[in-house]
């Protein structure tokens, strides 16, 4: 059940170089790389949220997306790597709001099924009551946070949440390895939105993290109601049939053609990389049962028992650098390229809302040429959608360039750690089956000198 625990304490000390910040070394602070080649991403509808009252729980169609620290410097990579000492110049020196998701709990009712997790937050700043909250959160109040910050900064890029949907057949709803999944996953975006520059400050953010479970309960009760969402709903749709915009800024035009190439990229590395760990899989399951055949027809040939033994030793220590590798692949590769199919889907539906506001305009601009009375009412409403398209555009452009930073540091990082996982895979087994070639060559010039001898 959801609690709060409010404990009173000290300010909490600044992180050490290194550990990434954050309750536990999972937070993520931004983290930036150097301009990369420019890559376009595919027109995608963002994804629509549920209504709050549909509280059954399905999941993710993602099953691997692990905790990797997007925004840090401070992935799982080797300690040579230049991307260790890679800092965001705009990071700030210290960080003042630290979230941890863990402990998930099952609950069954008469209706449905669902998980809650623990949401721990240590914070020194002075707009909180308490210098730490705890509180649980179920995956519906996710979805709720993320809909509210879409609403609250429309041309924000906001963190992606898993999917809601599980794809069939990759794992089983409510298993373990799928609950730890989704858990990194939540811990992951309520870090994205703690560093974020602007989120971070969201009243509904720190709501979240720190009201009962009552209390956030009354407080969903407050949004705006199903008819203010339809009314929002009619007035896309109604600016999408309008067609484009007349007016659009060379550079959001640029931001939608790389966001088409990008996601096309992107689609493509993720579903073969699935396809990958699938292959990898299935080999690592055929040398489970490739060795121990070695072992038994050894049995059988004293002659060649021990070369026969060898080969089921190498075998076996290939299987478990496989493994190695499948968990490496499952771990680091597998969830960054998800997560950013998600970002491309989500970047497509904020380029979308900017051009709806900048529609608004122009379609007040048209009225006004047309009407030749109360045109000082037009003006009015003219200059106040100025200024929103204004303050949308200038949103856009700077969430923009840190997400461009991120993802290059994000992709570097992954594919540098991709590129050693596979070197210490094949040096493990190269290591192995040179040991045992000399092992047979010894043997082989021990029974020629015992010939030889008269």
């Amino acid at each position: 059940m959801e609690a709060d625990s409010r404990v009173p304490g000290p300010p909490l000390p600044p992180p050490s170089p290194g550990d990434g910040g954050g309750a536990g070394a999972e937070a993520d602070p931004p983290a930036g790389a150097p301009g990369a080649a420019r890559v376009p991403l595919l027109a995608a509808e963002a994804l629509a949220l549920d209504d709050e009252e549909d509280d059954l729980e399905v999941f993710s169609k993602d099953t691997s997306l692990a905790e990797v620290n997007s925004f840090s410097p401070s992935m799982p990579i080797s300690p040579s790597s230049m991307i260790n000492q890679y800092k965001f110049e705009d990071e700030p020196e210290l960080r003042d709001l630290f979230i941890t998701v863990d402990d998930p709990e099952s609950h069954i009712t008469a209706i449905e099924t669902f998980i809650t997790y623990r949401v721990v937050t240590k914070t020194s700043r002075g707009e909180f009551d308490s210098s730490e909250y705890e509180v649980r959160r179920r995956y519906q109040d996710f979805l709720w946070l993320k809909s509210k910050l879409e609403e609250a900064h429309p041309t924000l890029i906001i963190p992606p949440l898993p999917e809601k949907f599980i794809m069939k057949g990759m794992v089983e709803r409510f298993s373990d390895e799928f609950i730890e999944t989704r858990r990194k996953a939540l811990h992951k975006f309520l870090n994205r939105i703690a560093d974020h520059p602007t989120l971070t400050f969201n009243e509904d953010f720190k709501i979240f993290l720190t009201a009962q479970a009552w209390e956030l309960s009354s407080h969903k009760k407050q949004g705006p109601g199903l008819l203010s969402r339809m009314g929002q709903t009619v007035r896309a749709v109604a600016s999408s049939v309008r067609g484009g915009v007349k007016n659009r800024p060379e550079m959001f035009t640029e931001m939608n053609d790389y966001m088409e190439t990008f996601s096309q990229k992107i689609n493509v590395l993720d579903k073969i990389a699935h396809r990958i760990y699938k292959e990898e899989r299935e080999y690592f399951n055929e040398m489970k049962e490739y060795g121990p055949i070695h072992t038994l027809w050894s049995a059988s040939e004293e002659d060649i028992a021990d070369s026969l033994k060898g080969v089921a030793s190498c075998i076996d220590k290939c299987c478990k650098a496989t493994e190695k590798r499948m968990a490496g692949l499952s771990e680091n590769l597998m969830p960054i390229l998800h997560e950013y199919v998600l970002y491309s889907e989500i970047l497509m539906g904020v380029l979308k809302r900017r051009d709806q506001i900048q529609g608004e305009l122009d379609s007040r601009v048209d009225a006004l040429a047309n009407k030749k009375t109360e045109k000082d009412l037009f003006s009015e409403e003219i200059g106040k959608l100025e200024d929103k398209v204004e303050c949308a555009n200038n949103a856009l452009k700077a969430d923009w360039d840190r997400w461009k930073k991120n993802m290059q540091c994000d992709m570097r990082s992954t594919f540098t750690n991709v590129a050693e996982n596979n070197l210490c895979y094949y040096e493990e087994c190269l290591a192995t089956w040179e040991s045992f070639l000399a092992s047979q060559t010894v043997d082989l010039h021990v029974e020629e000198d015992s010939e030889d001898r008269p």
